[in-house]
């Protein structure tokens, strides 16, 4: 009896622009939104703006290096890097500072996108 196996993706290039366009944006508006929510954790009130600018810079890393097949370690860890350096620049706050934000985005982003994967695994799985 043999196991049938499917792959979730295809391929990592074959998206139209538009297609790449839109996951760019929705992982953009989802990193900004998670950026102020770390920077306003860390720092009490902050503008808006700022993370509207930071939440691209990793969206745009992921987008690279899923569209040309790079290592998706090295991806990450720029990503994170990058974030940082952002960060740094808009915030203007100390390098200690800077990688508490940066750790507190991450870790929100992972909670959020979690909480978020599992509410649209359990919509797109209920009885029609």
């Amino acid at each position: 009896m043999s196991i049938r196996v499917t792959p979730l993706q295809s391929g990592t290039a074959g998206g139209s622009a538009v297609a790449v366009a839109g996951t760019f944006v929705s992982l953009a508006l989802f990193l900004s939104l998670t950026a102020h929510i770390a920077a306003r954790n860390v720092l009490g009130d902050v503008p808006v703006k700022y993370a509207l600018v930071v939440g691209p810079v990793p969206a745009a890393v992921a987008v690279v290096v899923t569209t040309f097949g790079l290592n998706p370690l090295l991806g990450i860890l720029l990503a994170v890097v990058l974030d940082g350096v952002a960060v740094q620049y808009l915030y203007g706050q100390s390098r200690g500072l800077t990688a508490y934000i940066t750790f507190i985005h991450v870790v929100v982003s992972i909670l959020l996108g979690t909480v978020l994967y599992g509410v649209l695994a359990l919509w797109a799985s209920a009885p029609g």
